[in-house]
């Protein structure tokens, strides 16, 4: 019995490898050509900052190749599937191959059998690829970035641009090192402000560590706003009511951590009392994301069905290529509205997903008939 709803569901063995075969080789030739492109164009923009370091050269670049390359394979796979499915599906109709299967009694839903099949593969690999490599590309290029493309100190934790609350003042780092049991800060600047909010002292400095309470900012230079005066200093003592925990939690990157980790960060600011929706979705979107592979062949699909000869090839291509780009372009959208807290998280990490894959079954089933 389960044979037979197999091939109820499925093609023949042949023709079902056939099509993912013809896929697969698609899906991985389209974003090669993509990652290709977007990285040297990415290059391009960031060698320069890169080569600006004294001591950096051809190793560094290769680095930051290294680094993000994992980064557009995970943000265009989607893309690629996208564009994979057009270019097989129109291929397929022009040499009328979808025609005879159509007359051999296959259904549209039999027809895409293979292409969804294998979207689900590439979907499970990619939530693997993200989950492993990415998130660790994107942390170590994110902590290099904060030092200016220089040497990463070496610590179990780095995080950049830190923002904390002293009361009503307010103190900034460029990057932050935590090793389990020190913290320590660099390029921080203290903003003290007034009643009205306004910034009456800024106090830059190029390091900082915990004082026990308070932190103690090294070789710093006071900007006295007022007197518009400029003083240097051996050290100072400030913000007495940051402690190292609000440190920790201060900033959480979401695609610089896996999904266990995220959980952690999250019900570790729900203890503190912070606004975690924008965290929340993210943790959503790390499902969400990578199975949006599964709805491209939907969307795409119809650019397979049609007579090749009619002259609306192109057309019905475009129009799958419209539905693909504007399931992106809704998805971004409700990831904002859930930012803002305009959407639930889930919401809006699922939203698009499941409007999107009813449009496509329902321009399937209208083209079928």
């Amino acid at each position: 019995m389960a044979r037979t709803v197999e091939l109820e569901f499925f093609p023949s063995r042949t023709l079902t490898l056939y099509l993912a075969r013809l896929f697969v080789t698609r899906i991985v030739a389209v974003l090669i050509m993509l990652v290709l492109v977007l990285m040297i164009l990415d290059l391009l923009g960031e060698s320069g900052d890169i080569l600006e370091y004294p001591g950096n050269g051809e190793a560094q670049l290769l680095r930051y190749v290294s680094l993000r390359v994992p980064q557009l394979i995970a943000r265009f796979l989607p893309y690629s599937v996208l564009l994979a499915t057009i270019i097989t599906l129109a291929t397929l109709n022009q040499n009328s191959e979808v025609i005879s299967m159509k007359a051999a009694g296959l259904s549209a839903h039999r027809v895409l059998a293979p292409l969804i099949l294998t979207a689900l593969i590439v979907a499970m690999a990619s939530f693997l690829f993200n989950e492993r490599i990415v998130t660790r590309a994107t942390a170590t290029l994110e902590a290099w970035k904060a030092v200016e493309y220089g040497p990463v100190p070496r610590a179990s934790m780095m995080r950049d641009n830190v923002y904390l609350s002293d009361g009503s003042h307010i103190l900034t780092a460029a990057a932050v090192t935590d090793d389990g049991e020190t913290i320590r800060m660099s390029q921080v600047t203290y903003y003290r402000r007034n009643s009205r909010d306004m910034i009456v002292e800024q106090i830059r400095a190029p390091r900082a560590s915990y004082a026990a309470p308070g932190w103690k900012l090294e070789e710093a230079v006071r900007f006295d706003v007022a007197a518009t005066r400029s003083t240097r200093l051996a050290s100072v003592v400030v913000a007495p009511e940051i402690t190292p925990g609000q440190v920790r939690i201060s900033k959480v990157d979401a695609d610089a951590q896996d999904i266990v980790t995220l959980s952690r960060s999250i019900d570790a600011l729900q203890a503190a009392g912070r606004r975690t929706s924008e965290l929340e979705a993210a943790w959503w979107h790390k499902l969400s994301g990578p199975l949006s592979a599964v709805l491209m062949p939907l969307l795409g699909a119809v650019a397979a069905f049609g007579l090749a000869r009619s002259g609306q090839l192109l057309i019905r291509a475009v129009i799958g290529m419209a539905l693909g780009f504007a399931y992106f372009v809704v998805d971004n959208a409700a990831l904002a509205m859930g930012n803002f807290g305009g959407y639930p998280p889930f919401i809006a990490a699922w939203a698009p997903f499941l409007l999107f894959a009813l449009v496509g079954e329902t321009v399937l089933i209208r083209t079928e008939e």
